[in-house]
């Protein structure tokens, strides 16, 4: 099982820490930002499976952030914040976070509160027992792929790189995102081919065409996206 991934964008330092250190001893792999540029820009390379948000940070406001990030992605959000008014809380589910925490916070309710989005999500996501796109089928529970009724060998990385793919279906996925997933334990360096490798491999067993591949679809420079449609 791999670990989620918490994405911190907090400016408080000594908070950042604390965080930092209590995630990591519940075995979560975590992301620290303390602005929200920082903040969008690891989003968008590493896609994290959760955020926790402060609303006050130096660049941009907090609200404007979960705005955007919701327009773009269902991840959970989990808005810790030194606001405390009705109005603030209201403001900030609205803007599409999941939860609202208060600072001061004790980090076992925060802890609850991750785990609780983190099964939500998970339900979205892994849900459904079977994906099926077109004569393609993807068993997830038994980790199975049928093509044209047919059984599809898979090797382990070769079906996590699948599962993952298909995870975010018509998301364009970064190469480092994507390293940092199957490899989540620097396995691989940045340059090496191995993604590359595997994704031939991948195209070779599910497409009928690998040369012209519609499920797998490379955009240069940037990474791969699943054509679910």
């Amino acid at each position: 099982m791999r670990k989620p991934t918490i994405l911190l964008i907090e400016d408080d330092k000594d908070i950042l820490t604390i965080l930092r250190d209590q995630l990591v001893m519940d075995d979560f792999k975590v992301l620290e930002a303390t602005s929200g540029e920082e903040g969008t820009r690891l989003f968008k390379q590493f896609r994290p499976d959760l955020i926790i948000l402060d609303l006050n940070l130096p660049d941009i406001d907090g609200v404007k952030i979960c705005q955007n990030l919701r327009r773009i992605s269902d991840v959970p959000i989990i808005i810790l914040t030194a606001r405390e008014s009705l109005a603030d809380k209201v403001r900030g589910l609205n803007c599409g976070a999941d939860d609202y925490i208060v600072k001061p916070f004790e980090y076992l309710e925060l802890a609850a509160r991750i785990r609780v989005c983190l099964r939500r999500s998970s339900s979205k996501v892994c849900g459904k027992e079977k994906c099926c796109f077109g004569e393609l089928e993807i068993l997830l529970n038994t980790r199975e792929v049928l093509l044209q009724g047919k059984a599809v060998h898979l090797t382990k990385k070769e079906f996590d790189l699948l599962e993952l793919l298909v995870s975010y279906a018509g998301e364009v996925l970064s190469r480092d995102f994507i390293c940092s997933q199957i490899w989540p334990n620097d396995e691989v360096y940045s340059w090496s081919r191995a993604l590359d490798v595997h994704i031939r491999r991948l195209r070779k067993k599910i497409e009928p065409d690998p040369q012209n591949p519609k499920f797998i679809i490379t955009h240069p420079g940037v990474g791969y996206r699943f054509a679910g449609n």
